[in-house]
């Protein structure tokens, strides 16, 4: 079978973002899984890894840009451009990775418990890009993460990959518990989702995607 890999650059005048990924790494399929994420957000970092490892995929993305810290680039403008910008360009990886939506699942649904937290995530792979997440953050940041990033990242990462996708936290005291989960979730929907069924159709009644 075709390998599903893509190399994806994204620069803008504030970030500079290179992402290489391979979506068929899960056990058993003979190609060993790599995960090297550096965005200079420990705590993204921590989530984009997880998302990697637990979808199965390899994942490369290194993210540079403006540290410069002042009255035009303070640290929430920082974290919006390298938290959407990464999302975008590993969106786009996927996407191109993915090619033509033929032989898969095309569904996918993820749950993820982690302690008290537990977190529901579907997509569909469909060419059709909304995003609707609920996560119920409380706390102004995770680590060093704000936590009104989240949703960005989940709505950029679906606007690029083309997906219509819902991520939801159930439940959960702890806020760094109801985030990981939702990664967590997200990557489980997205190995069920893109998993080949073995044949070559189009999992549509359009015939197409």
């Amino acid at each position: 079978m075709a390998a599903r890999t893509a190399r994806v650059e994204r620069k803008t005048n504030e970030t500079q973002i290179e992402v290489f990924i391979n979506l068929d790494c899960q056990p058993g399929s003979g190609n060993k899984q790599e995960i090297s994420v550096s965005t200079g957000i420990g705590f993204l970092d921590h989530m984009f890894h997880a998302l990697a490892k637990h979808s199965g995929m390899s994942l490369t993305l290194k993210s540079q840009g403006d540290l410069w810290i002042d009255d035009h680039h303070t640290a929430d403008k920082y974290q919006i451009y390298h938290c959407q910008d990464s999302a975008i360009a590993l969106g786009t990886a996927f996407k191109q990775a993915l090619g033509e939506v033929r032989g898969i699942r095309r569904y996918g649904t993820g749950f993820a418990p982690l302690d008290e937290a537990l977190s529901r995530a579907v997509i569909d792979i469909c060419s059709r890009p909304y995003c609707v997440t609920d996560l119920g953050l409380k706390r102004e940041k995770i680590g060093d993460l704000s936590t009104e990033m989240f949703p960005h990242i989940f709505y950029s990462f679906a606007i690029a990959a083309g997906v219509t996708l819902h991520v939801d936290v159930l439940r959960g005291e702890n806020d760094h518990h109801r985030a990981e989960s939702a990664f967590k979730a997200l990557a489980l929907a997205i190995r069920q989702a893109i998993e080949r069924t073995g044949g070559d159709d189009v999992p549509s009644t359009k015939g197409v995607l």
